[in-house]
């Protein structure tokens, strides 16, 4: 199988599809960078770490006084504790700016995909514009010299005239109809 080395979409933003990992694992691995940030963005975590550091801090203090196995101590100021939160939180800085990077460069890709989406709409628009312009210069052209309404009207109305005036004489007396320049009788 060949992997492609130029990957398009949101996953791979410009600039950045060539790499010398393997573009799977490195995307797994952004994906998790992404679960873990949203994963410590939740009530639910700062719930469990809270319930954690509870139970931590119980068990040390009932374990001292009982004279159970212990891994801490409460008068030492419960250092394992302040350890283990100290590591989790070296890691999970990195990890939350590793997503931020990738959310950004998904950004940057869409907004150029946006840019570019508004840049032919725009073209597009304009396009339509001169088309609607030249229609309508095309069309008032041709009203200048078309048949109008009220000249159509007019026409219409004198033809009605002038067959009410053949009606209104006699059969036998009917004269010959008035001829308009430009327009023959049949």
């Amino acid at each position: 199988m060949m992997a492609k080395s130029d990957r398009s979409g949101l996953d791979a933003p410009l600039g950045r599809g060539t790499t010398r990992q393997r573009p799977e694992s490195s995307d797994r691995f952004g994906r998790f960078t992404e679960w873990v940030a949203r994963a410590m963005g939740t009530p639910t975590f700062l719930l469990m770490l809270t319930l954690f550091c509870l139970l931590w801090m119980v068990y040390t203090v009932v374990a001292e006084q009982n004279g159970w196995w212990r891994f801490d101590s409460a008068a030492l100021g419960f250092t394992a504790l302040t350890l283990i939160l100290s590591l989790q939180a070296s890691y999970a800085a990195p990890l939350i700016l590793l997503a931020q990077n990738r959310q950004d460069d998904r950004d940057r890709v869409q907004i150029e995909q946006d840019r570019q989406r508004a840049e032919r709409n725009l073209a597009d628009t304009e396009y339509l514009a001169r088309e609607i312009v030249a229609l309508r210069m095309s069309l008032e052209e041709r009203n200048t010299q078309a048949v109008t309404r009220d000249v159509l009207r007019q026409e219409l109305r004198a033809l009605l005239a002038d067959l009410s005036e053949e009606h209104d004489g006699d059969a036998d007396t009917r004269t010959a109809p008035v001829n308009r320049p430009g327009r023959q009788r049949p």
